[in-house]
């Protein structure tokens, strides 16, 4: 049975629909579908038997999350201010003496010489950060952007030189620092010995040229029809449309060379030149152990101010699956 309609209403509803008007409505339909599809329906959510659990969950997810995250730095601090003895008879007690020692990260500060080793970290991280960054764009922009007929060949040694322990490479790395090729000079007892083998990281080659690959290529085309050549089209399109993933890699880079301990060891041992990580064993040696724990507190704190400050374009350059949409 038809339902009749006014004149007016069944003129309208006989009216062809207009095709940005049908595109319009596909796409409110597939945005609303999208943000409703999860494991849990939006309906299920609304129900109390569904919505409590779901809740409680997340809640003990996140304390977990916090526990494991956040425990480890607060124990610290915690040991950095507190006696020696209360420590070693109860480490997981809060201050069971009663006596909190801010003075520990002074006498750190002084005694280990926490600021001057501090310094040398920082001249080491910032030097790594710049060779890191150097190399690894100009390989993958080569690897990216170039695409020479022995790209796929050099891609696949790269790739495979991840699958090599480091602790492997130690010795040739090491025998090349004593007599440089070409030129036979030993940079041992130099930032140079720490800054020219952080250079190459095949994982961050590699990183960045999949980022690079996703950059459409009408931008490279549209440069080089204006006249820009391969550095031009390095330094003014790449460069600006890569910084998320570049500030990625240069904050790995800084921590790696942060928390590095094995190799400064190895090739810096004058202790004018040591970084905090070789410095803090030698603090143990004559101190006690409230005293190195409280170093190692304050040498931990710039790499966590540094997450903490850079944290977004982190986990935005991390989550990011490709470049520049077109």
């Amino acid at each position: 049975m038809s339902t009749l309609l006014p004149a007016d209403q069944q003129a309208r509803l006989d009216e062809p629909i207009l095709p940005e008007v049908a595109e319009r409505g596909h796409r409110t339909r597939r945005a609303r579908d999208t943000g409703e599809r999860s494991v849990i329906s939006a309906a299920d959510r609304k129900r109390r038997g569904v919505r409590v659990p779901l809740t409680l969950v997340q809640i003990l997810i996140l304390i977990g999350l916090l526990i494991a995250g956040l425990g480890p730095l607060l124990w610290l601090l915690k040991a950095a201010i507190s006696p020696t003895q209360d420590t070693l008879r109860d480490p997981l007690a809060l201050f069971p003496s009663g006596v909190v020692e801010w003075d520990n990260l002074a006498t750190a500060w002084n005694q280990g010489h926490i600021g001057f080793y501090l310094g040398n970290t920082a001249v080491l991280a910032l030097g790594s950060m710049i060779a890191n960054l150097f190399v690894c764009t100009t390989g993958a922009y080569v690897l990216s952007v170039l695409r020479p007929k022995w790209g796929p060949l050099l891609s696949g040694a790269i790739l495979a030189t991840l699958f090599i322990p480091s602790i492997v490479s130690l010795v040739p790395l090491y025998l090349t620092v004593l007599k440089l090729p070409v030129i036979g000079a030993d940079i041992t007892n130099t930032y140079w010995a720490v800054w020219l083998p952080a250079a190459a990281s095949a994982f961050n080659v590699l990183v960045i040229k999949r980022f690079f690959d996703a950059i459409p290529r009408e931008y490279f085309e549209a440069a080089r029809i204006d006249g820009a050549g391969h550095l031009r089209v390095f330094t003014t399109v790449v460069l600006p449309l890569s910084r998320p993933i570049l500030g990625v890699v240069a904050l790995l880079a800084v921590i790696a060379s942060w928390k590095d301990y094995l190799w400064p060891l190895l090739v810096l041992p004058n202790p004018d030149l040591q970084p905090v990580s070789v410095a803090l064993p030698k603090l143990a040696a004559k101190s006690e152990l409230n005293i190195q724990l409280a170093g190692l507190f304050l040498a931990l704190l710039i790499p966590v101010a540094l997450f903490i400050v850079f944290q977004r374009s982190f986990l935005r350059g991390v989550g990011m699956s490709g470049g520049v949409k077109g």
